[in-house]
């Protein structure tokens, strides 16, 4: 009979990459996930660790017993949820993630109707980048994720996780009060080639949208500044420091001097949101009650 431990330290690895970041995150030391694995390998009769290197990688018996071994956790989170389902009312815990700008204009605002709906469910809010979210979701740490997508994300085929989407967020163009294209009828993200720009840091995602929409406007922005935040942004659009591209869904505080411009012409920039679960924990009466929420708040919103 196989061991579902070990099945899991085999997942891991092949998440994770190495056999030293799975144990780290399946809190083992490295010679002890090693070794789960290599018991596995002995009560199936295959090798799954092979020498490669300093180090060691898993063998393509590995691979295919890997393709098994992530149907049999989807089957396991169905059963879950059908259990759950005899249930006539919602109840226990329910872990949501997501990303700043998803937490507080969709995530809040939705634990706060299930908690009010459902008084004997939980649910737990945890602010997490894209990539930490998938990982969350992996490790069982969280239920349900807002995550923007980008290319660094799991492939939407990925047989761990159930990727949908949601809504497509678009980013309008941030400026001062006094700049230029206010009042004008039409702008397009071309029109701006010429400003100063305010982008996110070095790697992060809204840097690269900022890059993406700008080539293929047909041009590089000029950085002046970097900010992660956006009301640190906005800030420094209200102060002339440049302009910046912001999701249409971003919040700053009302005072700021500044004016959101919805971009004309084509390509329009925009990121797209997505729900994510564990695959085959998507009908779990929580995450379904859950998802039904997000779909009426973006649908009224």
């Amino acid at each position: 009979m196989i061991d579902l431990r070990r099945l899991q330290v085999l997942r891991a690895v092949a998440y994770y990459g190495t056999v030293t970041a799975a144990a780290r995150a399946m809190h083992f030391t490295p010679s002890a996930a090693s070794q789960q694995i290599r018991q596995l390998g002995r009560d199936l009769g295959v090798v799954l660790l092979e020498p490669h290197g300093r180090g060691v990688r898993l063998t393509a018996a590995a691979h295919n017993l890997l393709a098994h071994a992530d149907a049999i956790e989807a089957r396991w989170r169905e059963a879950e949820a059908e259990l759950r389902g005899t249930s006539d009312r919602l109840a226990g815990l329910l872990r949501i993630s997501g990303f700043p700008t998803a937490m507080a204009t969709l995530l809040a605002p939705l634990a706060a109707t299930l908690r009010r709906e459902h008084p004997g469910l939980t649910v737990q809010l945890r602010e997490a980048d894209p990539a930490v979210c998938f990982d969350l979701l992996f490790n069982g740490e969280t239920d349900l994720a807002v995550v923007e997508a980008v290319p660094e994300s799991p492939a939407a085929v990925d047989r761990r996780f159930d990727q949908r989407p949601m809504v497509d967020d678009p980013l309008d163009l941030l400026v001062a009060n006094d700049h230029r294209f206010v009042g004008r009828r039409r702008v397009t993200l071309a029109d701006a080639a010429g400003e100063p720009w305010i982008t996110g840091w070095p790697g992060t995602a809204c840097r690269q949208e900022v890059l993406a929409a700008c080539s293929s406007a047909g041009f590089s922005p000029s950085i002046a500044h970097e900010a992660q935040e956006w009301p640190v942004v906005a800030a420094m659009v209200a102060q002339d420091f440049g302009v910046a591209l912001v999701p249409h869904m971003a919040r700053f505080p009302p005072e700021l001097p500044v004016t959101r411009i919805p971009l004309s012409g084509r390509p329009s920039p925009c990121r797209q949101l997505l729900t994510c679960t564990r695959r085959g924990s998507r009908g779990d009466l929580a995450i379904a009650a859950a998802l039904r929420e997000l779909d009426a708040q973006v649908a009224s919103s």
